[in-house]
């Protein structure tokens, strides 16, 4: 069975007289709509995020697993995420993102599985 490709969306909010994006993945989870709020890894990154989405207001998120070992020996699994997009020219364009928050995280891993 083929994987279902999420993406990442986008939204503009207002603060003071200034604009700016909030980006999302949303899905449905046990019949209830969810909506997981990523960001980039610092604040430096929205530039980079703008950058990625040019004028769409939606890109794909990607998923990389990882496995790390502890000094203990205990493995530790998780996922490193992104947001990928591909110009007329066929660049690609890419910027990691990480859940807003740890609901966000748990949200996030709901919509994968």
């Amino acid at each position: 069975m083929a994987k279902k490709q999420i993406v990442v969306e986008r939204e503009t909010f207002k603060m003071g007289e200034k604009e700016f994006y909030s980006y999302f993945v949303k899905g449905n989870v046990r019949g209830k709509d969810v909506k997981a709020g990523v960001v980039p890894p610092d604040k430096g990154g929205y530039v980079v995020l703008d950058i990625v989405f040019g004028n769409a207001m939606s890109a794909e998120l990607t998923v990389k697993p990882f496995e790390i070992k502890d000094d203990g020996g205990n493995v530790i699994k998780g996922n490193s995420y992104g947001v990928k997009s591909v110009d007329e020219n066929g660049k690609v364009y890419e910027c990691t993102i990480k859940p807003a928050r740890s609901s966000d995280k748990t949200l996030l891993s709901m919509l994968l599985d």
